[in-house]
């Protein structure tokens, strides 16, 4: 990206970060809703023409640095919603946008939101020392509060469970339900309301499963599925899918079954390419298991076929 100029000044500075926070808006709501479009390709086009915009003909003038910050939220939207179509690569890249523009602007709300989506990525890409590392740099900084501060706890144990340090793992997440305890200042971001125990419990979840720990997964994994609020966005498949190949992995059929039959429903919904991708993975390898019964097989077959992507796949976004 070149070099910016400081759009401040007059109306059209003013009106111009209105316009992208409104297309930032229209884009979340469309994320979250439920069968809705997958967001990367208009997310990543609505950036590039602010990111035009700024370069070339600069803001004209107002919003000053409030054009930046809203230039990072819209370049943070366009990252997660790569992560979530698996542009792990390209994701980053436009996190990098985001933190740049967030330090432009010295949002250090949005410069938070955007270091967890990169240690997020991290350790999607299997680089967990990256992602200890922006975690522990983030909890390094003085008066973050603490619903910011477990998010970047449970980060912390992600990245340390990929070190083996199972002790610190459970250390770091029984911190992370901890300061859910504490009363929250005024000044905590709005952006931080998905951080909640269920959410803590699904990243947790994550760590057992992949740990190859299934049966120590499943209650915490079950924990992530409350019927709470928090639950009704967000990442709620993606414990299901791994609930489905923890029972899988320890014989359970009959929990495994109820659940092939729930995804049955949900899948043709499921728009995130990282959920259908563990979906197809845990399919496949349940169906091969010799003491899968039948109609269980031919449910993981049938979710498998289901969570195949679309001829042709996703478009470019590099």
């Amino acid at each position: 990206m070149g070099p910016l100029r400081d759009p401040a000044g007059s109306d059209t500075g003013r009106d111009l970060a209105r316009a992208i926070r409104e297309t930032s808006r229209r884009l979340v709501v469309l994320d979250n809703a439920p069968g809705g479009t997958p967001i990367a390709g208009p997310a990543v086009g609505a950036f590039r023409a602010v990111r035009r915009r700024l370069v070339e003909a600069g803001a004209g003038g107002s919003g000053g640095r409030d054009v930046w910050a809203a230039a990072a939220e819209l370049a943070e939207i366009a990252g997660w919603a790569l992560f979530d179509a698996a542009r792990f690569r390209v994701a980053q890249r436009f996190n990098q946008e985001a933190l740049r523009l967030a330090r432009l602007a010295g949002d250090a709300s949005m410069e938070l939101l955007v270091l967890q989506n990169t240690g997020l990525v991290a350790g999607w890409s299997g680089r967990g020392g990256d992602e200890l590392g922006i975690a522990e740099a983030a909890l390094a900084r003085r008066r973050l509060t603490p619903r910011v501060e477990s998010m970047f706890r449970a980060r912390q144990a992600q990245g340390l469970a990929v070190a083996g340090a199972d002790w610190e793992v459970a250390k770091a997440f029984r911190r992370a339900h901890d300061l859910l305890g504490e009363s929250e200042p005024a000044h905590t971001p709005a952006w931080a309301w998905w951080v909640t125990h269920a959410e803590i419990d699904r990243q947790h979840g994550r760590v057992l499963h992949d740990a190859g720990r299934w049966a120590e997964a499943i209650p915490v994994l079950r924990g992530a599925l409350g019927d709470g609020p928090e639950n009704e966005v967000g990442y709620r498949g993606v414990v299901t899918v791994r609930l489905l190949d923890c029972y899988l992995r320890v014989g359970a059929w009959a929990e495994a079954e109820q659940t092939a039959a729930e995804l049955l429903v949900a899948a043709p919904e499921m728009t995130s390419a990282v959920i259908r991708r563990l979906l197809r993975d845990a399919a496949a390898r349940g169906g091969r298991h010799p003491g899968v019964p039948g109609d269980l097989r031919d449910a993981l077959r049938a979710l498998r076929a289901t969570a195949s992507p679309p001829a042709g796949g996703v478009g470019p976004f590099g």
